[in-house]
């Protein structure tokens, strides 16, 4: 699993938004698949609620994950271009 790094210039959002980014685009969570769920990115990457929310912000924003109220995150079909 990717790790956090605490020597890294990027904020953690953006170091966990850039994990799960590379997760999507490596197949590894196919397009229309669900995210694991908050609580398991927490205790998994042993980051903050916020931290989560705020890289699923920034994973909407680029267009790769739709959040739907009480369901969860899915990774979209077809995934944009990587450029």
């Amino acid at each position: 699993m990717d790790k956090i790094s605490p020597d890294s210039p990027l904020y953690v959002y953006e170091q966990l938004a850039g994990i799960i980014e590379r997760k999507i685009r490596s197949g590894e969570y196919a397009p229309g698949t669900r995210l694991p769920g908050e609580l398991t990115m927490t205790h998994d990457y042993k980051v903050g609620p916020g931290t989560v929310r705020r890289a699923l912000d920034i994973l909407r924003e680029r267009g790769l994950v739709v959040t739907v109220r009480a369901r969860g995150s899915f990774v979209v079909d077809p995934l944009p271009s990587a450029d």
